[in-house]
């Protein structure tokens, strides 16, 4: 309490003291007073601005830098064809079961047909000969063709059999176009026995599957067999109308009754591809696959085909490629989900930093690099990157520093830049990159700055 009163004592003389001096000490003692304080309090501030920097850095290592792309798409074709057919009837015979081994064409069970049946197959087979006298047709009008053009062809070299012919003459002008005229009917014609051959192989699938014979579709081996003998078999029949010609059709819809199964195939998959990716992409990479339907697998196969031409949907172009399967695959199917990364380059003993190092502002890529402890801003020349690593062309050396990130402080030098805690660009990678940190052999260096 003495103390408390002697405090209070000394506080009120002091008051009594200053307001007996004249304004202008008064003054002088008030800015001195200010002056102090302001001093201790930017002592005290600055105190508490005073952190401690840490920098991630990475080493500039060589090494090997694999570059892909990733799609998505499904089995185009699995080891496995379905037994179908398009007749209806009664089983009369079932020649195989499950586990047997059959060659493409061998029977797989007899039917009974019904009258619809016989009836569409009769109409099958008159299709289908009719498409082979359009074959025999065209091939014969082929031949005559052939005649007509060596006969227009030598009428025609005899008449201007000379060194100098009157290419304004008439019959010369008429000699010729019957020439022409004879040599591109001859090559449309090929055309014409092309069409006619792809009709004959269709008319003969379609009157094979309503044959009272059911066949294997391939080679191998017999499962999910479900067919019996003295089973009925039925489909529904879909009918379509023309309006030009109101003219119907009758369609019959296909049964399954089993699978043949080829132990040593090996599946395909269809992915697509952007614009961007496709043009990375050759025949014969390597692909690593995988699939829902094979939790924790891999398989591995590369590029077999690559639709060039695309499809373009709602404005969106893609390119369909096809992969191959290295190895047979046992129970894959048709329209399973594939994820598929193509290896599109694989680049040996080139130098490599984390894509995190790397910023890129207005066309120009820069890292920063830890030099005696000091951090320099260095401008360098990239090449290739995947997701992780991006390799550097010029403007590093193999065993050198460089920052991938910082943590504290709040205003930094670097090579005469003040830029804030997260960089003149910021940190995690180029603009508009990945932005993948980091890296093997990182560590950490801390610098204390005000």
């Amino acid at each position: 309490m003495k103390l408390l009163h002697a405090a209070k004592a000394k506080v009120v003389f002091a008051t009594q003291w200053f307001w007996k001096l004249s304004l202008l000490k008064k003054i002088i003692i008030f800015m001195l007073f200010v002056g102090v304080l302001w001093f201790g309090g930017s002592q005290i501030l600055a105190a508490t601005q005073k952190q401690e920097i840490q920098y991630q850095t990475a080493k500039v290592e060589k090494g090997t830098l694999v570059t892909s792309v990733t799609a998505s798409g499904t089995v185009s074709s699995g080891n496995s064809a379905s037994i179908t057919s398009n007749a209806t009837g009664i089983v009369k015979e079932l020649y195989v079961k499950n586990g047997d081994t059959v060659s493409a064409g061998d029977a797989i069970a007899l039917v009974s047909l019904d009258q619809s049946a016989q009836a569409e197959q009769t109409q099958a087979w008159a299709s289908y000969l009719s498409a082979q006298n359009n074959l025999n047709a065209a091939k014969s009008k082929m031949n005559s063709l052939q005649a007509a053009l060596f006969k227009a062809n030598q009428e025609f070299v005899t008449d201007a059999g000379t060194d100098s012919p009157d290419t304004a003459d008439p019959k010369y002008i008429m000699e010729k176009a019957t020439w022409q005229q004879a040599e591109a009917d001859y090559n449309n014609q090929s055309g014409v026995i092309a069409q006619a051959e792809a009709a004959l192989s269709s008319a003969s699938l379609a009157y094979a599957q309503l044959s009272a014979t059911i066949t294997a579709p391939m080679s191998g081996v017999v499962s999910n067999l479900s067919i019996t003998p003295g089973l009925s078999i039925s489909n529904t029949n879909s009918s379509s109308s023309s309006n030009s010609d109101s003219s119907s059709s009758n369609t019959s819809a296909s049964n399954t009754f089993g699978t043949i199964t080829l132990a040593e195939s090996t599946p395909q998959a269809s992915v697509n591809l952007s614009e961007i990716d496709v043009t990375k992409v050759k025949v014969g990479q390597k692909v690593t696959m995988t699939l829902d339907a094979f939790t924790g697998k891999t398989f591995t196969g590369k590029v077999a085909a690559i639709n060039t031409n695309g499809t373009t949907t709602s404005g969106v172009t893609v390119y369909p490629v096809t992969l191959s399967f290295d190895t047979a695959v046992d129970n894959m199917y048709p329209n399973m989900a594939v994820s598929a990364t193509i290896i599109t380059d694989v680049k040996s003993d080139v130098l490599l930093v984390p894509v995190g190092a790397v910023q890129t502002s207005n066309g120009e890529s820069t890292v920063r690099v830890m030099r005696a402890g000091q951090v320099s801003v260095v401008s360098v020349t990239t090449g290739d990157s995947n997701d992780t690593q991006i390799e550097i062309l010029s403007g590093l050396t193999e065993g050198e520093s460089v920052v991938t990130g910082q943590t504290g402080g709040t205003t930094t030098r670097v090579s005469g830049q003040t830029t804030s805690p997260f960089g003149s660009t910021g940190f995690g990678g180029r603009s508009g990159g990945n932005a993948s940190g980091g890296g093997s052999g990182q560590s950490q260096i801390r610098i204390q700055t005000r």
